[in-house]
């Protein structure tokens, strides 16, 4: 079967996924995500009938899965976030940094996916914690958050975080210091230190019989020289702006799934054709093609285990103390408190997000629609074979 144009991820799951469940487990994360995705939007789920008051004319409006592997599903959840973040930021400017592990511990991940990134927090939050704290630095405080991504441009495993920090610290004096360098730390520095702290807790997980099976001594030995020889790169973007647009830029990272519906090109015997980009830093795109078998296998692998975090936040932003760590940091900088959020209604965010009324009836434009109906969930086709958990 073809689809060409407006093809979806749900598309490739309900075409192919007869085919890769017969020769595939799922782990149960997997499982509910694939499940979600299919039947988002659908009468799988259910939703209402509305009808307009003018015209008459109905339609049906199915629920949304909400599934945060669901590319369908972020711009609410995303928006969502936002308001509540808003009230956390800080009038200063915040810089964005990125903590790469190399390759070479993509097959200790496979099978140890929380050790590994939880190592990956760990190391890249106390390299921030420890320069911030570092008088030559700044001698304070920071104010920063941590977000997950698995995935290159074609979903193999990618392992980094991508570091939001505020440019300044909140000194023991309870005075806001600002950050003296435009990039705040020097990232080669930052690279030493992250390399050096990530490889002494992998050291540590092996001392302590957390890596699960046996590793050899040589295997050990060739993948610690590997470590070490890699370029451990922290990479540096420019100081972010203002408030607004420093929430604009932070939830582009943190809703992010692994690919986006407006990426896939086409479906065609059993091919998946989606875009990717060339280069990062000339942002040229061409297009990539897999096998639906493969496409589905890797975007698969960046479904994350129940429960697990993948936002994480440090230093003032810390859950502990948060509340009063930044009233203390608003205090400083002699900004007020900031307003109570308003919960947006689903009618209000689509007429601010996207400009459209749903309130309105498309066929006629006049008349407004109203709930006429209840529309019963229906069963679609769900995988059933389920493995271990990854």
């Amino acid at each position: 079967m073809a689809v060409r144009g407006r093809v979806e991820l749900a598309d490739i799951f309900r075409i192919h996924g007869e085919a890769y469940l017969a020769s595939h487990l799922l782990a149960r994360s997997q499982t509910k995500a694939w499940r979600a995705i299919v039947a988002c939007r659908t009468e799988a789920l259910g939703g209402h009938v509305e009808q307009c008051t003018d015209c008459g004319a109905t339609r049906h409006v199915y629920h949304s899965c909400r599934n945060r592997h669901c590319p369908k599903c972020q711009t609410r959840a995303k928006e969502a976030w936002i308001t509540a973040r808003n009230r956390e930021l800080l009038p200063v400017p915040y810089t964005h940094l990125v903590f790469t592990i190399p390759h070479a511990l993509n097959g200790l991940a496979g099978g140890h996916f929380r050790l590994i990134t939880d190592i990956l927090f760990e190391a890249a939050s106390r390299t921030l914690i420890e320069f911030g704290a570092n008088p030559r630095w700044l001698g304070g405080t920071l104010a920063f958050s941590l977000v997950l991504h698995t995935w290159s441009q074609n979903l193999l495993r990618h392992l980094h975080v991508h570091a939001l920090v505020a440019s300044g610290a909140l000194g023991s004096d309870g005075q806001w210091l600002h950050g003296k360098r435009g990039f705040l730390f020097p990232v080669k520095a930052l690279s030493t230190v992250f390399r050096g702290k990530f490889i002494d807790a992998l050291k540590q997980a092996r001392i302590d019989k957390r890596l699960g099976e046996i590793i050899s001594d040589d295997r050990w030995r060739n993948l610690l020289i590997a470590l070490r020889r890699h370029d451990w790169v922290v990479y540096a973007k420019q100081p972010i702006g203002g408030p607004a647009q420093v929430l604009d830029y932070l939830a582009r990272y943190t809703h992010r799934v692994a690919i986006s519906n407006e990426r896939l090109v086409g479906l065609y015997n059993g091919v998946v054709a989606f875009r990717v980009r060339d280069n990062a830093n000339t942002g040229k795109k061409r297009v990539e093609q897999l096998s639906a078998e493969t496409f589905i296998a890797r975007f698969l692998q960046h479904v994350l285990p129940q429960g697990f975090k993948r936002i994480r936040h440090y230093g003032l932003l810390a859950s502990c103390h948060k509340r009063e760590k930044l009233a203390a940091c608003r205090l400083a900088l002699q900004v007020p408190e900031p307003v109570t959020a308003v919960i947006e209604t689903v009618d209000a965010f689509m007429q601010r997000v996207a400009h459209i009324d749903m309130t309105r009836c498309t066929h006629c434009a006049a008349g407004v629609m109203r709930v006429i109906d209840t529309i019963a969930p229906r069963r679609s086709f769900m995988p059933q074979k389920t493995g271990p958990p990854p």
